[in-house]
This record gives C-alpha cells, structure tokens and sequence, in this order.
C-alpha cells in the first residue's frame, strides 16, 4: 500500500494546494489506492520525518520500505504505472515529462513569488514595492505558456498528461487573484483539467482530512 504524507491542519488558504495534493491526483488518475500519514504541526521537523525528507516538506511516498520526496518525482514515480500520465511511445512520455518539469522550473517559482508576498508580506512595504515586479514577471511567463498551449486542449495536444496535471497544480497558486484565470487559454486549461474526476477526488480527499481533523 502507497502512503503519503499531509498536514492534517494549514491555514484557510494553503487548503487545496498543499502539494500532497499532486500526488493524490496522479494516484487518483492512476488508480492507485493510497492512505495518508497526517502530521501534526512539528512532526515536519522531528528527526524520524527529516531522515525521510530532508527539507520537512510534505508529501513524501512510502510504498514497503522504498521513500521518495519532491512531489515532481513522485508523480513521475506514479506515472510509471499509468499510460494515462506517461504515454508508452518514448518522444511522447519526453515531452510529458518535459511540461512536468516546465512547471516546477519555469512557471512555479515567479507564481509563487506573488504568492508569498499576497499571503505573507502584504502590509509590508518592501512588499507593496515588489509586487508589481513580481506580477510583471509573472505575467511573462504566463503569456509565454499561454501562447505554447494555443488551441490545443492539453499542452502536448489532445491528451492529458503528468504534465498538464503539474502544470495545472501549479496555476492554481495564484487562484486568490485573477493573474491566470485573466488569461482565456489558459483559464479554459485549467478549469477542463480540474474537472477531471479524479481532480475532483483528490482535492476532496485532501478536504476531508482537514475537516476530520479539526
């Protein structure tokens, strides 16, 4: 059995993009049953967990003995079992694991810079400075994205891959603003792929712990 770990409480706003979130998706649309190691606030850092994941982030994979951090490589490491999210043909599962990487490279670290100073920082004035920065930054590389996805319906044409699932996950940090969903294509792209069931199963399941744990 695949366990994951989450938090079994964060903040109203990380609750549906916590990165656990990522690997819940991908076993979902692999059709992986899974369960989940909830950790209290602390246990990130006790040194049992951090002999497990080094940074005290969540998620980690444990499946009989075999642990792997980075939510990237974990649904990659899914994705070996699913055609649905790593094609067989070799050029195909290429790119798919090229948009994977896109996202967590190219597009996650400038989202998340407004991220953090919207969430974190806002009255700070440094903050107030930067953010027109930041959101021009990442306005770039939205543009840029958008314009690669085009009139495709998923990023590598007709089908949904772990890339669009990252990618994905990964646009959804900025869902307390309208910088992504201001966009056409790509507000189309993420809301065809956050109605796919299995979405809707994960995001749910990461729900339901939060709520059971309060």
């Amino acid at each position: 059995m695949i366990t994951i770990s989450a938090f079994k409480w964060v903040p109203d706003f990380a609750q549906g993009q916590v990165r656990d979130l990522r690997a819940r998706w991908a076993l979902e649309e692999a059709g992986l049953s899974y369960r989940t190691r909830l950790l209290e606030q602390g246990d990130q850092d006790k040194p049992d967990y951090r002999s497990l994941q080094p940074f005290g982030q969540v998620p980690i994979l444990e499946e009989d003995g075999f642990v792997l951090f980075e939510s990237g490589a974990i649904v990659l490491y899914i994705g070996e079992r699913s055609e649905i999210l790593l094609p067989r043909q070799p050029k195909e599962r290429t790119r798919a694991t090229q948009w994977l990487i896109a996202a967590l490279n190219s597009i996650e670290p400038f989202l998340m810079n407004v991220a953090l100073i919207d969430l974190f920082y806002r009255d700070q004035e440094w903050a107030k400075l930067r953010r027109p920065g930041a959101v021009q930054f990442a306005q770039q590389r939205l543009a840029g994205l958008s314009k690669a996805l085009g009139d495709k319906p998923y990023l590598d044409g007709e089908r949904f891959t772990a890339g669009d699932l990252m990618m994905t996950t990964v646009l959804r940090i900025l869902g307390h603003t309208d910088i992504v969903m201001s966009d056409p294509r790509l507000a189309t792209y993420v809301k065809r792929c956050t109605a796919r069931p299995a979405f809707e199963r994960a995001l749910n399941a990461q729900i339901t712990d939060f709520k059971v744990a309060a």
